[in-house]
């Protein structure tokens, strides 16, 4: 009788717990892990452009600085992450060992991202930190943890965070003033930069020369060379800014440079509200993100697209980030080691005696006028990017990006478009169709965005096309990092 109680007993433990393991199961199942937009990655990544959009508001254009945020603050979250990964290694992060695989979770993830990006954010864009303190208990989490504690996923966000803040002190781009001669001043041009022509003379027309521009009250202004000392920044992925460093451009007298300076005038002079279109969004208008968060932007219409993950949001914005920023020291590279014209410059010299069909600016449109009132087609208050042409940013960026973004997904299909009215930006007493730009491949809207910039009467062919190779060449290289980092080395 006491055989036949045990067995009954036995028996019902098994069948109680073979119901409990599949209520789990079937938890599992109906427990879908947060996709797309609902990922925390992805969340993150729109803080990134809110602060990248505010920065620019209040401190005006400034890409190579912000494309170093934006890299660091996606590296912070990489190195975060991880930590909760079966075969990652951190970029920053030391002396914190990966977490055991039954703490590998969903949750220990997204709260270590989170107090990474927090962190990180409050670094770069600090004059936001209340909008980076509300998101995080919005998601649940104390923005006032500062646990160091590598045992925790509080602990090892903050670490992460901590370390690549620390790692990139005196990495040249002297954001803290620390640099010798800057006298504390951060971002000062502690390389002694000056052009080689002044704003009112014309000494080298091969060269680099600084531009007035309206100051929106009736005064015009001419601004110095933005960061003329990005090309001794550190790179992330790349070996040093010079790595890929393009063969010469072309030089006043060559048949080459006047057949590409004409063609930026034909090109301005035909300009169809398609291809304004294509300037101005390209140029990027208010709220703003520069061109390493307008490539984040297209990744995260491929996260949304592809509905990602938390994982595989980490990854891509990782890649996608490291590139950009290393793509603008290499261009800066480029730039302050040619030193190079731009056409608004090279127009005049070569049409300063001929009569042209150009834009003549706000209220104006397309008109007949000599050769030297020549303009790119852009408003008064910026004129023209101020810091040398070869190579373009625009091209190079893009170039890195597109290829990026192409490696990653192991496509070139994009399927993109953005609708914008012709001349909002630029003629907005004057404006054009609505367009919808359509993005098909990565390749193509990299080439879109390298021609734009022709288009717009900022760069000639040149520029554009070296610059869209020393990008894919940035990407390539750091591809390669990449694979090293998540585990994956070919």
């Amino acid at each position: 009788m006491k055989k036949l109680v045990l067995f009954v007993c036995f028996a019902t433990l098994l069948i109680g717990c073979k119901n409990a393991n599949e209520q789990k199961d079937s938890e599992a199942m109906t427990t879908e892990e947060p996709r797309g937009v609902d990922n925390v990655a992805y969340q993150w990544s729109e803080m990134a452009i809110l602060g990248t959009a505010n920065d620019t508001e209040r401190f005006k254009p400034r890409p190579t600085i912000t494309s170093r945020y934006l890299g660091l603050i996606f590296v912070s979250m990489f190195d975060a992450w991880s930590r909760y990964d079966a075969k990652a290694t951190p970029v920053y992060l030391s002396g914190v060992e990966r977490r055991p695989e039954d703490e590998q979770t969903l949750k220990n993830k997204e709260i270590a991202i989170s107090y990474a990006a927090y962190r990180a954010l409050n670094e770069y864009y600090f004059t936001d930190k209340q909008l980076w303190a509300d998101k995080m208990v919005a998601l649940g989490l104390d923005p006032n943890n500062e646990s160091l504690d590598p045992n925790t996923p509080e602990g090892i966000g903050n670490l992460a965070a901590k370390m690549v803040i620390e790692a990139r002190h005196n990495d040249g781009a002297n954001q803290y003033g620390e640099e010798e001669g800057s006298n504390g001043e951060a971002y000062f041009n502690y390389v002694g930069y000056e052009p080689v022509n002044p704003v009112d003379k014309m000494v080298d027309i091969d060269r680099w020369q600084p531009k007035y521009f309206s100051d929106g009250k009736g005064g015009k202004f001419a601004p110095a060379c933005l960061t003329p000392f990005w090309d001794k920044v550190k790179p992330i992925a790349l070996k040093s800014g010079d790595q890929f460093r393009p063969g010469p451009p072309p030089k006043v007298g060559s048949p080459q440079m006047e057949q590409e300076v004409k063609e930026v005038i034909e090109l301005q002079a035909n300009l169809t509200d398609e291809q304004k279109a294509l300037v101005e969004f390209m140029r990027d208008g208010p709220q703003s993100v520069q061109q390493a968060g307008h490539w984040l932007k297209f990744a995260q219409a491929v996260a949304r697209r592809d509905n990602h993950t938390l994982d595989e949001d980490v990854k891509m914005f990782f890649y996608n980030q490291v590139v950009a920023m290393d793509a603008f020291i290499a261009s800066w590279d480029s730039k302050m080691f040619y030193d190079s014209a731009r056409p608004y410059a090279l127009v005049h010299k070569y049409y300063q005696d001929q009569v042209i069909k150009a834009w003549g600016g706000v209220g104006k449109g397309m008109i007949d006028m000599d050769g030297k009132q020549w303009r790119p087609y852009s408003p008064d208050t910026f004129l023209c990017p101020p810091f040398p042409s070869y190579t373009s940013g625009h091209s190079t960026i893009s170039g890195g990006c597109s290829e990026a973004l192409k490696l990653w997904t192991g496509s070139d299909e994009f399927g993109d478009s953005v609708t914008l009215v012709a001349g909002y930006l630029t003629e907005p007493d004057n404006l054009g169709d609505t367009i919808t730009l359509q993005f098909p491949t990565f390749s193509k809207t990299a080439e879109m965005a390298g021609i734009s910039r022709v288009l717009g009467g900022y760069h000639i062919q040149s520029d554009n096309i070296a610059g869209l190779q020393l990008g894919r060449d940035v990407a390539h290289e750091a591809f390669k990092f990449y694979k090293k980092h998540i585990g994956e080395m070919e």
